[in-house]
């Protein structure tokens, strides 16, 4: 009885390339992040919760600050091209939620539907919270040149602060979410295909 190999799971290159350096772009982010968070702790006053060394970059505040906002643009432009070339070749259709979607969540008994709506509803989900990453993430680097953006947070630092700190653990949740749909709808092979040709 012979068995077939499954065949190669694809995915287009500007996908990859997204991936890769949207996944690059967040941990270093993270981890200057919370070099900065270090020096003034939101959470629980100056002597509140201080990050342990290994999970930081940078060294000190300001070298938590020049890692961190260099990777911002990385992860802006990233962001701007991919959305780009999601309108221009109209991926949009097949990567994010539709109302096809609620209704196979809804009634399907197709667990294969299921995961791919599972999986679209979340690929949509993250957008907001990754802009809204961006938004106050600017908001802090420039209060003066985009004191609208300050504005919209009711004038108040504090508030900007814990906005942007609290997009860190839904974007890592995210990423666990979304690994495991994309296990469940391809296996290792399915995850290797977002990485490797």
């Amino acid at each position: 009885m012979s068995t077939r190999t499954p065949p190669p799971i694809r995915q287009a290159w500007p996908a990859m390339v997204f991936h890769g350096l949207n996944i690059l772009a967040l941990v270093l982010m993270a981890a200057s992040g919370l070099q900065i968070y270090n020096a003034n702790p939101v959470f629980g006053g100056r002597a509140g919760w201080d990050i342990p060394v290994v999970f930081t970059l940078g060294g000190w505040l300001a070298g938590g600050r020049h890692w961190h906002f260099a990777v911002m643009w990385l992860y802006a432009l990233n962001l701007l091209f991919y959305g780009l070339y999601i309108a221009w070749t109209r991926r949009w259709r097949i990567r994010f939620v539709s109302n096809k979607d609620f209704k196979a969540l809804k009634t399907s008994r197709n667990p294969r539907l299921r995961v791919f709506a599972w999986h679209r509803l979340a690929y949509t989900g993250i957008i907001p919270f990754l802009l809204l990453g961006l938004l106050t993430g600017l908001g802090m680097y420039r209060p003066a040149q985009l004191a609208w953006i300050v504005d919209l947070f009711g004038n108040d630092w504090q508030t900007l602060r814990v906005v942007h700190l609290s997009t860190i653990p839904v974007v890592l949740a995210f990423s666990l979410v979304h690994s495991f749909l994309g296990f469940s709808a391809g296996g290792v092979r399915m995850i290797r295909s977002m990485f490797l040709p």
